[in-house]
């Protein structure tokens, strides 16, 4: 097979390409095509195991979209921010030391011919590529060295969608000086521009869209409104900072947003469960009140600890946790839990943690990345109702974390509740701390927690493709895969 190549592009970051990727991936799919996604690299530190390594996390949900296996091949370049000036590069799956020390300008050729023997690989076994672009095609300063926009939608010559975000303002200029700034062979990739966002009555555009296709030759193929709660996971970190909740407020749980946050997307299921109300943490008047405090997994677990306490963050937490109320790390947040962060490889950095936990956590120079379902034991109030719960998570840690051996000595051990080393509780059982991913997204652990059950992704999928199948001007999807 020779698939297809569908490509979204987008005006900036942030104007919908990877939820209309992922709407893509389902809708072909229900089609009965064979289909794969595909996005040559992605700058983000949400990531999904999957076998042979770790992918970003918007590839791993529109593989499930699709109906596929997610594989590595799907996302062969992964850049996880570490600080703003230096990135950890995982290829293939794997962290690549080389690549990570290397400037990403001189990069782009070293890798190229990776990302396009992965992409030739998925495109002779699938009837449809769904390809998804980053940040803006027409960056000038980038075009040189681009690996992840029109140099894959030439290699592939992909049916390419350009969406903007029309809420932001501009929208009509942002499509046509993107249109105006790529070549020419370029231009004649793109066969239709997609509106997002929208508010209001979509006639009123007239006669905006006719005009912009009059100086471009290429149509607006959908106007998409405004979709707050479509159920898919913000990419790259971007955060929802509404409070949600649906029905009387019973309980408010602040997830602690400090800079270098991983794996944020594990917290969408939250916003699904009934009178939760989910916060974004990021002064200590923002965590005041909270039922549980939620310290998340980070990729500068040092870095961001020193934030925590320049916010005072760190005053909050312990007093909030001496009150004897849930606090739960989770991944880097167990790791800042502890005592203290000891890092002789240069990984990620050394320091006193939050002493809430009376761990020790040593960053090895070998990165754990697997999948593990895990039962914990018998677990203490207010997490008790995670006793003998099996869960389904992953695992994604340079750290190791074990008891404070001298604290253990004096009587004040951790308790562990998972086997492995995975989750630990101090004695008064309020503070939780565990290296799994994915517990809000168990539905074992859900029912549990909450006694509810969320929208299945498999339904957050359907929705997705039933809305651009209800928006799309009539017969645009075929056209792009025929």
């Amino acid at each position: 097979m020779t698939a297809k190549c569908v490509m979204v592009l987008g005006t900036t970051s942030g104007a919908g390409k990877s939820w209309l990727a992922t709407a893509l991936c389902r809708h072909y799919a229900r089609q009965g095509l064979k289909v794969a996604p595909f996005k040559a690299q992605n700058m983000s530190n949400n990531a999904r195991v999957v076998g042979g390594g770790e992918i970003g996390s918007a590839q791993y949900f529109q593989a499930l979209a699709s109906r596929a296996e997610p594989g590595v091949r799907m996302n062969p370049l992964l850049l996880k921010p570490e600080r703003d000036t230096h990135s950890q590069v995982v290829l293939l799956g794997q962290v690549n030391e080389e690549l990570s020390s290397m400037p990403w300008r001189g990069r782009s050729e070293r890798v190229w011919p990776r990302i396009a023997q992965a992409f030739d690989e998925l495109r002779a076994e699938n009837d449809v590529i769904v390809v998804e672009g980053a940040g803006s095609p027409a960056e000038i300063n980038l075009h040189d060295s681009d690996i992840v926009n029109m140099r894959v939608a030439v290699h592939a010559q992909a049916r390419c969608l350009l969406v903007t975000d029309i809420d932001r303002g501009g929208a009509f200029a942002h499509l046509y000086g993107t249109w105006a700034l790529l070549p020419e062979a370029e231009r004649a990739l793109i066969h239709g521009f997609v509106l997002n966002k929208f508010r209001g009555d979509a006639t009123l555009l007239a006669p905006a869209p006719q005009q912009l296709q009059d100086l471009t030759g290429i149509p607006t193929v959908a106007t998409l409104p405004m979709w707050w709660q479509h159920g898919l996971p913000e990419e790259d970190g971007v955060f929802d900072d509404r409070s949600v909740a649906a029905g009387v407020v019973s309980q408010t749980i602040a997830v602690v947003a400090y800079p270098r946050i991983s794996n944020l997307d594990e917290f969408q299921s939250l916003k699904n469960v009934p009178g939760v109300r989910l916060v974004w943490a990021r002064s200590a008047s923002d965590v005041a009140g909270a039922d549980w405090i939620i310290l998340p997994g980070s990729k500068h677990s040092s870095g961001d600890l020193a934030w925590l306490r320049e916010q005072r963050l760190d005053r909050a937490i312990a007093a909030h946790a001496a009150q004897g109320r849930a606090v739960l790390g989770i991944c880097g947040g167990l790791q800042m839990l502890g005592e203290a962060l000891i890092d002789p490889h240069g990984i990620d950095g050394n320091g006193p943690g939050l002493g809430l936990l009376p761990l020790v956590t040593v960053f090895e120079a070998a990165k754990t990345v697997q999948r593990r379902g895990v039962a914990f034991g018998a677990v203490r109030s207010p997490w008790a109702a995670l006793s003998n719960v099996m869960m389904q998570g992953y695992e994604i840690h340079h750290g190791q974390t074990a008891p404070h051996p001298a604290m253990a000595a004096g009587g004040d051990a951790a308790r562990a509740v998972m086997p492995h080393g995975l989750a630990w509780q101090n004695q008064a059982g309020n503070v939780l701390g565990l290296y799994l991913h994915g517990l809000f997204e168990d539905p074992a652990a859900l029912r549990a927690l909450f006694g509810v059950c969320v929208p299945t992704p498999d339904s957050v999928f359907d929705g997705l493709a039933d809305y651009i199948e209800r928006y799309f001007e009539p017969g645009v999807l075929r056209a792009l895969a025929a």
